[in-house]
């Protein structure tokens, strides 16, 4: 049978976050050199979860030491390691080449220094409520179903726990803070599923700003007033 959820959390977790950071991005690793893939995941883990590295890196060790042999493959308890490109007689080495890079990164102190997210797994790990926010809210259809960006953004508060609309708030100045050109905020919110653009006269960052303001005025009906009633 299929391994259960907490099965797999414990035993592939971590690994299965160091895979997803490789979606759409070359794993192009040599012993000598990260990719950007596994830089990006380095950079988030170290400066948001840095007790993971040491999970991931033996988690790593024990899939390359230990893969599914036919039992499991038949039963379906393993995890299976998505179509990276590399030839499958190449993985277990490739796997062993990113533990390799997480142990040393650990040994050594090396920290990739604070930056824009570089992949769309990072963009999502960072800001992960701003992603569900701009996917939910702002897809391809949007126009039909909402009469303009307000009423969407009204939407997502009315109908969002207004804990997540404050992180939400926050993780809005986090990106903003980064003060990327306009250009690259128009790709920060098409990588985190934005579809359509932002509302004339703004631009992308504008636009933004203007959102955390209006969520961060807290809602009639939650607070030390409402509670009172």
């Amino acid at each position: 049978m299929p391994l259960s959820p907490l099965e797999h959390d414990r035993r592939y977790g971590e690994l299965d976050q160091v895979m997803r950071a490789y979606l759409g991005q070359p794993a192009d690793d040599t012993p000598d050199q990260p990719s950007e893939a596994l830089v990006a995941y380095l950079r988030y883990a170290w400066h948001n979860r840095p007790w993971a590295l040491a999970i991931a890196e033996r988690q790593l060790r024990d899939y390359a030491d230990n893969p599914p042999g036919r039992l499991r493959l038949r039963l379906g308890e393993y995890y299976a390691i998505p179509d990276t490109g590399r030839a499958e007689s190449d993985v277990k080495q490739w796997l062993y080449c990113l533990a390799d890079h997480i142990k040393h990164s650990v040994e050594s102190g090396e920290v990739p220094p604070l930056a824009p997210p570089a992949t769309h797994w990072e963009w999502h790990a960072r800001f992960p409520e701003l992603g569900q926010f701009l996917g939910g809210w702002f897809f391809q259809d949007m126009p039909d179903e909402f009469d303009g960006h307000d009423a969407a953004v009204d939407d997502y508060r009315a109908s969002t726990d207004p804990q997540l609309v404050a992180r939400l708030v926050g993780e809005l100045h986090e990106l903003l803070s980064l003060d990327l050109d306009e250009s690259d905020y128009a790709l920060a919110v098409a990588e985190l599923g934005m579809e359509v653009d932002a509302p004339a006269p703004y631009s992308p960052s504008g636009w933004l700003a203007l959102v955390a303001e209006r969520l961060a005025t807290p809602r009639a009906d939650y607070g030390p007033t409402a509670l009172a009633e």
